[in-house]
């Protein structure tokens, strides 16, 4: 849906992301930039007090829906970090994937490649299609795997069992960290979360999905490190919507962060 800036703004206010406070200059140390985001939606949640603009640090994650970006607009606009869609199963790459990581890789923004698991494909010959396609790039940040169920798929509904899906992300990560030289981390939905008992694995950061109340209670007892917060979201230099993320601790610990985790 194409709107004009006038209608972004308003409802940006409807968003009222100004727990963030006003815009900050761009700061750096290294190549990681923090501004404070000015983002809308079209839909927003009626946070009850523990919502996104409580958090420092936001981001978006894009596939080619988004179309094309001007990353510099994304970036002085708010967007700190951004992931991308790059492959899914063992023989889909998103065609937008490269025009991101290259553009995003230019205008500074911190990036990371995503994953979507395809349960009727063995993990390690994803976790070679993923390697294949997506390069080891100075300063990126760590991959990601996506592990969601996808009851719309034309050719896969499989469900595993728990056990299973643990194991196969196991091995996905454990063939990524071998070549990227990092421990990925795993995206997921509140549901698939539950079904599959993902919080039994160890020694990874969570990437997770709630839209409709903040992790701490979609989520009990579990640590993350990023949240999907809105599907909804408006940014200045994305035409439509896109997806919007926050970073679970400060501008200093996302900066600390980074330096730990990018390559």
């Amino acid at each position: 849906m194409r709107m004009g800036w006038g209608k972004i703004l308003a409802v940006g206010l409807a968003l009222a992301l100004t727990g963030c406070g006003g815009r900050e200059a761009p700061r750096a140390t290294g190549d990681v930039v923090v501004n404070a985001p000015r983002f809308g939606d079209t839909d927003p949640h009626p946070w009850d007090g523990r919502d996104p603009s409580k958090y420092a640090v936001h981001g978006i994650d894009a596939s080619r829906w988004q179309g094309d970006i001007d990353w510099r607009a994304a970036q002085a606009n708010g967007v700190s970090f951004a992931f991308f869609k790059a492959t899914e199963g063992g023989d889909i790459v998103d065609p937008a994937f490269e025009a991101y990581w290259d553009g995003a890789g230019r205008a500074g923004v911190p990036r990371a490649a995503y994953h979507f698991f395809y349960f009727c494909r063995p993990a390690i010959e994803q976790a070679r299609w993923f390697i294949k396609n997506v390069p080891r790039s100075k300063g990126a940040l760590p991959p990601v795997l996506d592990m969601e169920w996808n009851a719309h798929s034309p050719t896969c509904t499989r469900r595993p069992d728990a056990a299973h899906v643990r194991a196969e992300a196991k091995i996905f990560m454990d063939a990524l960290e071998r070549h990227y030289g990092q421990r990925p981390v795993i995206y997921t939905t509140v549901d698939f979360f539950a079904d599959n008992q993902m919080g039994r694995i160890g020694n990874v950061d969570f990437w997770l999905r709630s839209v409709a109340g903040h992790p701490s209670t979609v989520y009990p007892g579990q640590n993350w490190t990023f949240w999907q917060y809105s599907g909804t979201g408006l940014v200045p230099g994305i035409t439509g919507k896109v997806d919007l993320n926050v970073f679970a601790g400060s501008r200093a610990e996302w900066r600390d962060w980074v330096a730990r985790r990018a390559r």
